[in-house]
């Protein structure tokens, strides 16, 4: 070989090694050298990792247009949210107005039976009032589909608004007291699942600050009907027969404050819903009325105007409570993070 081609293999070697060596570089860097050591089972030195920083900023929780991720529904609060009170403060009657009758209360199961039926009145009015028309009620019952609050809700109406007015008619008018007695046990067996289905109702739609409620929400309304049911007893009743009214309006008030709070405890981000705006004002407001009124229906058992103005303080906080919840589901719909981060959070852990 000669001189020139020996010199020429010298140089293909050299620049080889050099290729080679940076190769091998670049590889180190990028930590290619460790994942191949890890698979063929040779350990390399151990080298530092630089604290990578993000490069990528923090999404931005915005749609098309400004546009909601979620349409707002389209309820009237004085509807929906009179509907969710009134429904609540007619099963929670109904129960209270059994129990007076069954332990000789008169005046007391008079009053709460008188009111159970108004109250569900007035609370389907405000329900045809916001579909528009009585025809889109009857549409509901023609099918009965366990799976859907709406079409259980309709048929539990529909059988404990005659059972509640059959027995306030016997109660103001002192006619069929058989009859009126037994329409009043059977609205007090169907109360409390009239006050607890608008909870799984509206927990049921795509509403953040309500679906993420829905453990507690029905629990809530449920406490939220038994306050209001106390609260009337104590305005209605006198106070020789108030003692039901008073154990249930405390009892209910105490576990509404209680619920209302694990509820917001559990919701994460959602949660700021309920302390945002006119939903916060609503919901301290709620608790405020709810609370004075547990306190002062357990203390002022000897005077009728503290018992009436108890009475009063439960009924006012038990309605607020349901706008304020309604207000919550509103505000939440409005802002895209309140039906982002939830999803993020659950499809994390995955």
């Amino acid at each position: 070989m000669t001189e020139e081609a020996q010199g020429r293999d010298d140089e293909e070697t050299a620049g080889q090694e050099a290729i080679d060596e940076e190769v091998r570089a670049r590889r180190a860097l990028s930590g290619e050298d460790h994942a191949r050591d890890a698979l063929t089972g040779t350990a390399g030195p151990r080298r530092r990792r630089r604290r990578e920083r993000a490069v990528v900023p923090e999404p931005e929780f915005t749609s098309y247009y400004g546009r909601p991720v979620l349409k707002q529904p389209v309820w009237k609060a004085l509807d929906i949210a009179g509907y969710l009170f009134l429904g609540g403060l007619a099963g929670g009657s109904s129960v209270l107005a059994a129990g007076a009758q069954v332990t000789g209360r008169p005046h007391l199961a008079r009053g709460a039976r008188i009111g159970a039926a108004g109250a569900i009145a007035v609370s389907m009015v405000a329900l045809v009032h916001d579909l528009g028309r009585p025809g889109r009620f009857v549409n509901m019952l023609r099918v009965l589909k366990w799976t859907s609050p709406m079409s259980v809700g309709s048929w539990l109406l529909s059988a404990y608004a005659p059972a509640a007015g059959v027995a306030a008619v016997s109660a103001a008018t002192g006619r069929l007291p058989r009859i009126g007695t037994a329409g009043a046990m059977a609205a007090a067996v169907a109360g409390p699942a009239v006050a607890a289905y608008t909870g799984v109702l509206i927990a049921d739609t795509a509403v953040p600050g309500w679906h993420e409620a829905h453990r507690e929400l029905p629990y809530l309304f449920v406490s939220s009907a038994a306050a209001a049911g106390g609260g009337l007893g104590l305005l209605v009743a006198p106070l020789e027969e108030t003692s039901p009214a008073r154990r249930l309006g405390v009892a209910g008030g105490a576990a509404e404050l209680l619920v209302a709070r694990l509820m917001r405890a559990r919701m994460g981000v959602v949660a700021e819903a309920y302390q945002t705006g006119r939903a916060r004002v609503l919901m301290r407001a709620a608790e405020a009325l709810t609370g004075t009124g547990a306190v002062a229906a357990a203390l002022g058992w000897r005077s009728r105007w503290v018992s009436a103005a108890a009475g009063a303080a439960l009924l006012a906080g038990s309605a607020l409570t349901r706008f304020g919840v309604f207000e919550a589901g509103m505000i939440s719909s409005s802002d895209p993070k309140y039906t982002v981060i939830p999803q993020r959070d659950r499809l994390h852990p995955r």
